[in-house]
């Protein structure tokens, strides 16, 4: 997916998985030059653009002024569409740029239950989560089966909807433990085979191997 002359980048975000991890991911498969940097917060909020995190900054090749832009999902279309991990179809694009944006909102309304303002309200938006949750399973599972249950939702090789989901799914396992403890409880049940072998499929990849080679192995997590 690299090319000889390809820029080399800098992405800026906090040390933990939240919003950044897919483009991390992206950069991986992409097999581009990358480095990242953990800004001091709150310190450096406003040396960035719009006071936000991710960033991502293309260092120029040609003595014109550094590429940078910001908000997580623009970040990984842009990676995506440069580097071929994206459809040059629009269509076949907007497809997989959908699911990514489902996966947002699953996670967004994994957040409104942790600020809930009284049991009652934390046990709705819990079963509004779950209602969620398993409705993109069940939409990436028939995405898996369509397309040969080979653990792809698109094609042959690493499409962008395998990465996002794949970082979706590590998020919520691994990370999201600090916000609801039983998340594992949760989540495992609801997952399927199909999901698993997109899991181990991603992990697995020539890709990302070197990248995820100290990461706890997810699919062994959700199989056990």
């Amino acid at each position: 997916m690299s090319t000889a002359k390809a820029p080399s980048y800098i992405l800026r975000y906090f040390n933990l998985a939240g919003r950044g991890e897919t483009a991390r991911l992206l950069l991986a498969a992409a097999n581009v030059e990358w480095t990242e940097e953990n800004p001091k917060w709150p310190q450096e909020k406003a040396n960035q653009p719009f006071g936000r995190l991710p960033v991502l900054i293309e260092k120029s090749t040609d003595g014109s002024p550094d590429f940078v832009i910001c908000e997580s999902t623009n970040i990984e279309r842009y990676i995506s569409r440069i580097y071929g991990i994206l459809p040059a179809d629009p269509k076949q694009s907007a497809v997989q740029e959908q699911l990514r944006e489902q996966l947002v909102d699953v996670v967004n309304t994994f957040f409104t239950h942790t600020s809930s303002i009284s049991e009652e309200d934390k046990k709705l938006r819990l079963e509004s989560f779950e209602d969620i949750l398993s409705k993109i399973i069940a939409a990436q599972t028939k995405l898996i089966k369509e397309n040969g249950n080979t653990g792809r939702m698109f094609g042959d090789s690493l499409s962008y909807a395998d990465i996002a989901s794949f970082a979706f799914y590590r998020s919520l396992v691994f990370g999201y433990k600090m916000f609801k403890n039983d998340i594992v409880d949760i989540v495992k049940p609801k997952v399927t085979p199909e999901i698993i072998k997109l899991i181990s499929t991603v992990e697995t990849d020539p890709a990302l191997v070197n990248y995820l080679s100290k990461a706890k192995v997810l699919s062994a997590e959700l199989s056990a």
